[in-house]
């Protein structure tokens, strides 16, 4: 009896862990600054740099649809190194053998680090999200995008 109860186990713990890998499958796999450095040493790519806020709507909608898309997911995870990257962040960011920090912090309402002002400001116009900025392998700014993406216009963007 015990030895039937073993041999059934095994299958049904594999049923129960596939949601989880087909899960972790379709998520982008976010990077951080620090950790895009290193990637960038080591296999140079295009890069997708997301840039948001807690309170930002779409933002979230984004969140919740273009970069939920099992083709935009697919296209990221293959062909990219996507970083995300919340503008009000507190944290020192080491970059390129430069750091980088949030000079707003505790001055402004909604403070954004200098690396976003740095990527994704425009000239004359104040700084918006959602902010996506997008680089060639050279890591050179290829695009920006100060708008909602849908799922539709985020695969024609990373073709």
């Amino acid at each position: 009896m015990f030895q039937h109860c073993r041999s059934l186990l095994f299958p049904i713990l594999c049923l129960l862990a596939l949601p989880m890998v087909q899960s972790q499958q379709s998520r982008v796999k976010w990077l951080s600054f620090e950790q895009l450095e290193e990637a960038l040493a080591a296999e140079p790519r295009k890069v997708l740099v997301d840039f948001y806020a807690d309170w930002c709507v779409y933002c979230r909608k984004m969140d919740e649809a273009a970069f939920r898309d099992p083709e935009v997911v697919a296209e990221l995870n293959k062909h990219y190194y996507a970083v995300r990257m919340n503008v009000e962040t507190r944290d020192t960011i080491h970059f390129s053998g430069m750091q980088y920090v949030n000079r707003e912090a505790g001055n402004k309402r909604n403070p954004v680090h200098e690396i976003p002002l740095l990527l994704a400001s425009r000239d004359g116009e104040p700084f918006t999200l959602p902010a996506l900025v997008l680089f060639d392998e050279s890591f050179r700014i290829r695009n920006r995008y100060f708008e909602y993406i849908s799922p539709e216009k985020m695969r024609t963007i990373l073709q």
